[in-house]
């Protein structure tokens, strides 16, 4: 579906910009950016510890933004601006997922096996990676690999209920019909985001996705089979990414008349120099952890090899899940990097740094595509050193986001840890490493990997259907399934009986879905983690 044009010289009565952005750094945005992060660090972190969920604050900086912006003050007027509500929302959501997924998740995990001196020199490693993430996503965003014309829902979620706010008008009231049917959905305990993303996911990415949740969620029950129990959830995702690997590796090294082309170069480009990263991050981990002294120079070799590569496909899986479906099965991927690993005899402790730095990369990732979505859709009708701008000032931001991230875990996980407070999956990474693993473990992931990766490759690089086939499987939720199936439904009655230019507010009606499930799942979920 597309946008409306709007300019991004109007600026809901702001100050009129004909050429430059509003910047992250000015003052007033600095200060605003900076408690905004604060804020969605600490309680990123408090009801991961407390409720085991991570919550979308995306829309809270935004309102923060807004609500500022109200206040009859000339130091708040620059707040009206789109651009820098898109920037709040782009600090806050950084901080959120970074401090929870990519930093305070990770460095339970070696605390809870009870090597808690390890904890300081993974902080530092995982925060490098969680910075490295973010960048690669930058640049890789708008490219063949990850295209800006791709879904990314929360990130359209975001952008409309800006503009809506902005505009005003019929978008609005649209909207507000839908934040209205996602918030009550969310009161009935729905899974409404997955409503809202079939509404605007790519048609067969949906369809599979949705297959595999209701797959997932009713095998036992009907067939009595636990699939979870044959890893083939896990098979199928090991199988459909590799050949989604390869996929990206032949867009990068497809043949182009003009290899200036900036998608093609930026992809190559980032593809290069994230491999290089993540190999030195590794390094650093082993020297850092002391796994060196745990492991033969052969043993050293293939594990910081393995660790590097497993990053890289982690967080393509993660980002082609999230771009699609909006949701990212990070922790259910970094698994499944743990139990090859397992396989291949690596020694415990070095298990625990792979469970860690598996697990920060991917989350990251997937929330800036997300942001950087939602920019392009508030900069729709500009110029393109005005978009190019936008992204470099979100990006800024979003590093302010993570920095502030990586200082709020610092200094606050051994008040939790001591406290016996972790995020629940760390105890799973606790388990499965200190139960071990057998060689039918092997089969059946070998076994499982073949039909998720024909299936990724009938679907093709632009489908994604193993990939998002096997996320569906990996998520017991089958009312999410059933919720997919009647967005997809809708989709089809919709597209049957309205007219072309009745759609287009299908796609508002959506991202307000999305917005009011992610608003009342947060302020109930706060509420919880305030009285535990």
């Amino acid at each position: 579906m597309t946008h409306p044009m709007i300019s991004p010289t109007k600026e809901s009565g702001a100050e009129e910009l004909p050429c430059a952005h509003p910047r992250a750094l000015a003052p007033t945005n600095l200060i605003l950016v900076v408690i905004l992060s604060i804020f969605g660090a600490v309680i990123g972190i408090q009801m991961l510890a407390s409720l085991g969920i991570t919550p979308s604050t995306s829309l809270i900086g935004a309102l923060a933004a807004m609500s500022l912006s109200r206040l009859p003050l000339r130091l708040f007027r620059g707040f009206r601006s789109v651009h820098v509500q898109n920037l709040a929302q782009t600090s806050i959501s950084s901080a959120t997922f970074g401090a929870a997924n990519s930093l305070f998740l990770p460095i339970g995990i070696p605390w809870l096996f009870g090597l808690p001196e390890m904890v300081t020199p993974m902080l530092v490693g995982i925060s490098l990676a969680m910075l490295l993430d973010a960048w690669l996503l930058y640049r890789m965003y708008d490219t063949p690999a990850f295209p800006a014309s791709n879904p990314w829902p929360p990130g359209v979620a975001a952008a409309e209920a800006i503009r809506a706010g902005d505009e005003g008008g019929k978008q609005a009231w649209t909207l507000l019909g839908g934040l209205a049917t996602g918030a009550a959905g969310a009161l009935f305990h729905l899974p409404m985001s997955a409503f809202g993303v079939a509404l605007i996911g790519g048609f067969g990415a949906m369809v599979a996705f949705g297959a595999g949740l209701l797959i997932r969620g009713y095998s036992l029950t009907y067939f009595g089979v636990d699939i979870e129990s044959l890893y083939l959830p896990h098979g199928m995702m090991i199988g459909a990414g590799l050949v989604a690997l390869l996929q990206v590796s032949k867009i990068v090294l497809s043949k182009k008349k003009s290899r200036s082309d900036n998608g093609q170069a930026r992809l190559g480009q980032a593809l290069r120099l994230g491999g290089i990263g993540y190999l030195l991050i590794m390094i650093l981990l082993t020297l850092s952890t002391g796994l060196y002294m745990h492991m033969s120079v052969t043993m050293l070799l293939c594990f910081v090899i393995y660790g590097a590569a497993v990053a890289f496909v982690h967080e393509l899986i993660v980002g082609i899940a999230a771009m699609h479906s909006g949701w990212f099965p990070a922790f259910a991927v970094a698994l499944i990097t743990l139990l090859i690993g397992m396989l291949i005899g690596f020694p415990p402790e070095a298990l625990v740094v792979l469970a860690g730095f598996s697990t920060a990369t991917g989350p990251a990732f997937a929330d800036m595509g997300f942001d950087l979505k939602a920019g392009t859709i508030l900069r729709t009708g500009s110029s393109p050193q005005f978009e190019q701008a936008g992204r470099r000032e979100q990006l800024l931001a979003a590093m302010i986001g993570f920095g502030v991230a990586i200082v709020v875990v610092a200094i606050s996980h051994r008040l939790y840890f001591n406290n016996h407070q972790f995020a629940p999956i760390d105890a799973a990474y606790v388990a499965t490493i200190k139960a071990g693993i057998s060689t039918n473990v092997a089969h059946q992931l070998m076994l499982w990997a073949i039909p998720g990766a024909l299936l990724q490759f009938l679907g093709g690089s632009r489908r994604q259907l193993g990939v998002l086939f096997a996320t569906g499987l990996l998520i017991a939720s089958p009312l999410a399934g059933w919720m997919v199936a009647l967005g997809i439904l809708l989709r089809v009655v919709v597209a049957r009986c309205l007219k072309p230019e009745q759609r287009e507010g299908l796609e508002v009606f959506a991202g307000g879905v999305i917005a009011g499930d992610a608003l009342l799942s947060f302020f109930s979920s706060a509420v919880g983690a305030l009285r535990k």
